[in-house]
């Protein structure tokens, strides 16, 4: 159990966290935060350095038996926080903790607390700390790190704030949490001509033009993630020439964010994404080049690893249900689950609480003995007692 105490010095630290918030793959300061926060715990071995700037703390029992982690990200936002109502604001101009992931952090470090005053029964416990959640790239990394073999999970859990859903209610569901995405940009290349007689150059502006429609029809599902055959493409940014008047375009670039119900249906959607613009550059004239970014897998829960999280709820008396689930939006879980259990948890934050993203929004702080505690419970159910008897 947390004490008074705990949850004092917890607050404390998350609003910490939250001052000096780190984008991703710039994650040292928050790093180390995290690692001088464990080591008064005594885990059998922290990690450092995990995929980036990753940390894995290892509670082992010594016995036989699962390897269970639980995952909270490092990583804040390039976004300028507006918030003049809290003590706690970011004081790194552009960049926030507008996602909670200083929240996430702190209910492991909760858990951790925990795990440190009656070590697991068998198996192991482990508190990874994941780098670059924002961007896709990070939980990829952590599992291709040859470091990550000596903490390999069997299960894996993870906990994410959600605005819109009453305090403390648990959204969750047996299989597509989250829906798998990418960043598709497209180059578009011509050649430049005076503005006067645009005649003598390739512009790329017809096929900008034809090409921002044209991907959004690739979009089908009218239900939704809920259907295997969601699919949905967004433009979200683009780009024609220079910003003058004297000079027809010769380049142009596209952004698109490509999202479906599975990690499969996203491969025949980013080969049609990249026909249609290969077809467009074509008919007019045009090279065409393609980068990905922010590549997301799909997140699917385990129907046991479903069950586990769902009893442990129930042994609490957090309420939970399937309400407004699956989520369009991405979140960079999935990897976890290709080789372990795994389940994500989507606990409420407030019916009207701000939005995730918005400049605005502030993890509450009531979340962190929550989260706690229902980490603390699956530890328990499944590594044979957390603070029980044994």
């Amino acid at each position: 159990m947390l004490t008074n105490s705990d949850l004092i010095e917890l607050t404390a630290f998350r609003r910490a966290l939250h001052r000096r918030p780190e984008v991703s793959g710039e994650e040292t300061g928050t790093a180390k935060m995290i690692v001088t926060a464990l080591k008064p715990m005594s885990p059998t071995r922290i990690l450092t350095g995990l995929g980036g700037h990753g940390v894995a703390a290892i509670f082992d029992s010594g016995k036989d038996g699962p390897t269970v982690l639980f995952r909270a990200e490092l990583d804040a936002l390039p976004i300028e926080e507006r918030n003049d109502v809290i003590g706690w604001s970011s004081e790194i101009a552009g960049t926030s903790h507008v996602c909670g992931h200083d929240g996430h952090m702190t209910m492991l470090l909760a858990l951790g607390r925990m795990l440190s005053r009656q070590t697991v029964g068998r198996g192991r416990a482990v508190l990874m700390f994941q780098p670059a959640e924002e961007d896709g790239s990070g939980a990829r990394a952590v599992v291709t790190d040859p470091a990550y073999h000596e903490i390999k999970a069997d299960w894996a859990f993870a906990i994410h704030n959600k605005p819109g859903s009453p305090l403390g209610f648990v959204s969750t569901r047996v299989g597509l949490m989250n829906c798998a995405s990418l960043g598709l940009k497209i180059k578009l290349s011509g050649k430049t001509a005076h503005a006067a007689d645009p005649q003598d150059g390739v512009s790329p502006a017809l096929a900008v033009a034809k090409l921002i429609p044209a991907l959004g029809a690739l979009g089908q599902g009218e239900g939704g993630p809920r259907n295997d055959d969601f699919r949905l493409v967004t433009i979200t940014h683009a780009n024609l020439g220079e910003p003058t008047f004297g000079i027809a375009p010769g380049e142009a670039e596209l952004f698109a964010t490509l999202r479906t119900a599975g990690d499969e249906s996203m491969e025949s959607l980013e080969m049609s994404a990249r026909g249609l613009a290969s077809s467009v550059a074509g008919e007019f004239g045009l090279g065409v080049a393609f980068e990905i970014h922010d590549r997301f897998a799909a997140s699917v829960n385990d129907p046991e690893a479903y069950g586990v999280a769902t009893r442990a709820l129930d042994a609490i008396g957090v309420p939970h249900g399937q309400e407004n689930l699956p989520m369009r939006a991405s979140e960079d879980f999935g990897v976890f689950g290709w080789g372990a259990k795994a389940a994500m948890l989507c606990l409420g934050s407030g019916e009207d609480h701000a939005s995730l993203h918005n400049p605005d929004y502030d993890f509450p702080d009531d979340l962190i003995p929550i989260g706690g505690a229902i980490f603390e419970r699956i530890a328990r159910d499944l590594l044979g007692a957390v603070g029980a008897d044994q």
